[in-house]
């Protein structure tokens, strides 16, 4: 099987490298001259320089070139730019499978990916979500994993699952693919929470609170867009929130501990060097609950964090003097 992935960020080249070792891959993102380090030095040393290519792993920056031959096209760019990977696939005429691994709300219309999808490629394009506990440098490296693939349609989750499952990257099926979206976008926003509290030394009880307050949060905005609440007890919501707000290389929660020590969030970004979907995911998150009346205190708090209305000891204060009959 050929497998095109969309997106040489750190996840997209450990996706790339997971499934270059029992299947043939091309690689593709937006900035040629990394694509052409990367493939010139078989290492995408900037972001996983302990994790070399594959022989089955070819870098390509054509985006045509890279799209025409794949079995699957697996786009693992930001939310932004999953769009334009949809359209051009659109544009080419595609109809093998789509699936997407990023996780967000799309900024300004606050769609989630599959309608980004059925927007460019209609509704009934087979397509499906890969979500999950997953730090790119544990899959690169080889290290056990499990995840989720949802899609509307059970028999494509099902058997895509079978498709992509590897020794050390486990699948598993869902077909509530809002609900495997909903986490996946959320769980993001709790991560800087989680962050903050902790860089403010709030200890591992309040940690625990927050994990457990942001999956009812979670759980509250995916019933209301239509999820089953079985969903984020499972690896795309529960698992990747415990990992999200708890795991060190956590970028989401790396934002919430700068945001504590009173950096400011341009600064922040700018010495990420890496998208943090939370930032743009909390606004969008917190538009969809009012548009469907979901009380989300703590993303409302974290959003009011990241506009610069409230200090990150004011956030977590005004968390803690809600009261309790609210919720």
């Amino acid at each position: 099987m050929h497998i095109t992935v969309y997106g040489a960020g750190a996840w997209g080249t450990a996706l790339a490298i997971a499934y270059a070792k029992s299947h043939q891959v091309t690689l593709w993102g937006r900035d040629a001259d990394t694509l052409l380090r990367c493939a010139t030095e078989r290492v995408n040393q900037a972001l996983l320089p302990d994790a070399p290519f594959p022989p089955r792993l070819v870098v390509e920056a054509d985006l045509h070139r890279a799209s025409r031959s794949a079995d699957l096209h697996l786009a693992v760019t930001p939310v932004a730019g999953l769009r334009a990977v949809a359209r051009h696939l659109a544009a080419e005429g595609h109809t093998t499978p789509l699936i997407w691994a990023c996780k967000g709300f799309e900024s300004g219309t606050g769609k989630l990916p599959h309608q980004v999808v059925a927007d460019e490629l209609g509704a009934d394009f087979p397509c499906g979500v890969l979500t999950g506990p997953s730090f790119a440098a544990e899959v690169a490296a080889g290290l056990p994993a499990a995840i989720t693939l949802a899609a509307r349609d059970a028999a494509f989750a099902s058997a895509w699952t079978q498709h992509l499952h590897q020794p050390r990257l486990r699948l598993y099926a869902n077909d509530d693919l809002i609900g495997a979206e909903v986490g996946g976008a959320v769980k993001n926003v709790m991560a800087i929470a989680a962050g903050v509290s902790d860089g403010l030394g709030f200890g591992l009880n309040s940690r625990a609170a927050l994990i457990t307050r942001g999956l009812a949060e979670m759980a509250r905005l995916g019933a209301a867009l239509g999820a089953r609440p079985e969903t984020f007890m499972g690896l795309a919501g529960m698992g990747d929130l415990v990992l999200t707000c708890t795991g060190d290389l956590s970028r989401n929660r790396r934002v919430g501990l700068a945001l504590a020590e009173g950096k400011s969030l341009d600064r922040i970004l700018k010495d990420l060097g890496h998208v943090a979907e939370g930032v743009l995911t909390t606004r969008e998150t917190v538009t969809l609950a009012q548009r469907h009346q979901v009380e989300m205190p703590i993303t409302e708090s974290v959003d009011a964090l990241l506009s610069g209305t409230l200090s990150a000891r004011d956030a977590v204060e005004r968390l803690l003097a809600r009261d309790p009959r609210s919720e």
